[in-house]
């Protein structure tokens, strides 16, 4: 009996990327699928929907950081623009952390700078260089809104028994932004700076 000496035919393989692609959205923004997680459907929808709200304010205030560090002038250059580059690494930190957790709970989370721009509270800074003084009003609005949104939002996420979105909310977006609050604010106190008063 003859043995069979042929290979199986298999696909031949190339290194070659398979370019301009397109295909099916294989979920909507703005819904949720379920996962195993203990929550409810409807206790995740509202979660992704309120952290994509935080989201887009984060990735706005993250970017008005970068913004700011490279358009500073004046006396307070060189300490400003460290600080605000500390403070936009932190903020595009916790856009990873909050995107993360709405992927997590079966959203789908903002990405693009359109949607952001679609989406945030925050004001638009214009394309113009601004003052110092401006520059870190506009940051402290911004802190303000993302922070009055993150105390709403934990607030509601733990009556509904979303403690991971709760805990992000808290130890996280709150405890970052009131430091860097804090930090930028000390920045537009009027103090002598040779002589005391």
């Amino acid at each position: 009996m003859a043995r069979n000496t042929s290979t199986p035919h298999k696909p031949q393989l190339k290194a070659a990327p398979t370019l301009g692609q397109r295909g099916q959205i294989v979920q909507e923004f703005d819904t949720v699928v379920k996962l195993p997680t203990g929550l409810d459907p409807e206790v995740t929808l509202e979660s992704t929907r309120n952290l994509n709200q935080v989201l887009a304010d984060t990735m706005m205030l993250r970017d008005m950081y970068k913004k700011h560090h490279w358009q500073l002038s004046g006396p307070t250059f060189y300490q400003l623009h460290l600080l605000f580059d500390k403070h936009y690494t932190e903020q595009a930190e916790l856009t990873d952390l909050i995107a993360e957790r709405i992927q997590a709970l079966g959203g789908v989370s903002l990405a693009m700078p359109h949607d952001v721009a679609e989406h945030t509270r925050v004001e638009r800074p214009p394309i113009d260089r601004e003052e110092v003084p401006v520059q870190l009003s506009r940051l402290l609005e911004a802190h303000e809104i993302v922070l009055k949104e993150a105390r709403e939002f934990a607030k509601i996420a733990d009556e509904k028994g979303d403690d991971g979105t709760n805990d992000l909310l808290v130890s996280n977006v709150i405890r970052v932004n009131e430091a860097q609050v804090w930090f930028d604010a000390e920045h537009l106190v009027s103090m002598p700076l040779v002589d005391a008063k």
